[in-house]
């Protein structure tokens, strides 16, 4: 047995925002992917993959929602048969390894689903996403879901807010100076403990208010800047937001990359941001001049996601 391929994806912005309902742009990352496999004996990863997906079968079993129904007699059965997820997409680094996962058991296992060869309207697109959204949350405790939808459609997705969500086209790549990199942090994160640290700095109500006044107006003007092809202005906007995410998210930043942070801001050489929930995994940077930005980063790990 052999799965269709689901890619790993990058929220380009929104990190955070999103659980608060400002934009977000997710786009599919074709370097990393996972599909559905079995063999006849699981040894090493396989083995670990394999019992993942007895411990998510058990909690799709006991799901009660009238939104989707599982074939769960052959989920069990292959997975008896040896069925693990082989990935290369690296857990806890921000890119949607669950979400891969959660996308392929819910295109094998789900009855009557939705394909992405249908026409998908708006209703089916936030259908999808809270299906997603109750199946990934066995591996988060709180998830929205869009990783696996980017993950299973391949497409760009646009949040608008919670109600409201889109697939979208982007400026399709040139090969010019600028590029969006990922940083290896060459740390694990975990989404769940930063996701604990955000819910609580919300009960603050500067910290709202600086969501509301500053993040989300920072994160939507890139999101506008990046899809219209504006790319003076984007830089402009995503360092703005590089300084905002300093100040107001540093525990959600390895420590050892303040200082790396701060840089990229001072010499505009680049500017990073969260890529995913943080605390370690990849960061993402913008930069106008690529060979400038490898220059300043050459102790670190990059790599290339967009040319502009």
């Amino acid at each position: 047995m052999k799965g269709p391929l689901f890619y790993a994806k990058i929220l380009l912005f929104g990190e955070y925002g999103i659980i608060k309902d400002s934009k977000g742009l997710a786009i599919p990352f074709n370097s990393y992917k996972g599909a559905l496999k079995s063999v006849k004996t699981l040894t090493g990863e396989a083995k670990k993959s394999n019992s993942s997906l007895i411990g998510l079968y058990d909690y799709l079993a006991k799901l009660d929602t009238e939104l989707v129904d599982f074939d769960l007699k052959s989920f069990k059965s292959d997975i008896d048969n040896g069925m693990y997820f082989d990935s290369s997409i690296p857990q806890g680094y921000g890119v949607g390894s669950s979400g891969a996962l959660v996308a392929s058991i819910y295109d094998k296992y789900a009855i009557n689903k939705i394909t992405v060869l249908e026409n998908l309207t708006r209703d089916k697109l936030l259908k999808l996403k809270e299906i997603f959204s109750i199946m990934e949350s066995y591996f988060h405790g709180k998830s929205s879901g869009l990783d696996p939808l980017n993950s299973y459609l391949s497409l760009p997705i646009l949040i608008n807010s919670k109600e409201n969500i889109e697939a979208t086209g982007i400026p399709s790549q040139k090969e010019g100076k600028g590029a969006v990199f990922l940083l290896d942090s060459e740390q694990i994160g975990e989404t769940e403990p930063m996701v604990s640290i955000f819910m609580n700095k919300m009960k603050n109500e500067g910290f709202r208010k600086m969501l509301s006044e500053e993040f989300s107006i920072h994160t939507d003007a890139c999101i506008e800047d990046f899809l219209q092809g504006n790319m003076k202005s984007l830089f402009g906007n995503v360092k703005k937001l590089s300084k905002v995410v300093l100040k107001n998210f540093k525990p959600m930043i390895p420590s050892a990359f303040h200082k790396v942070w701060e840089n990229g801001i001072q010499t505009n050489d680049y500017y990073l941001k969260l890529c995913g929930s943080g605390g370690g995994g990849y960061i993402l940077g913008f930069t106008e001049d690529f060979e400038k930005a490898k220059n300043s980063l050459k102790d670190y790990k990059l790599e290339l996601v967009y040319r502009f």
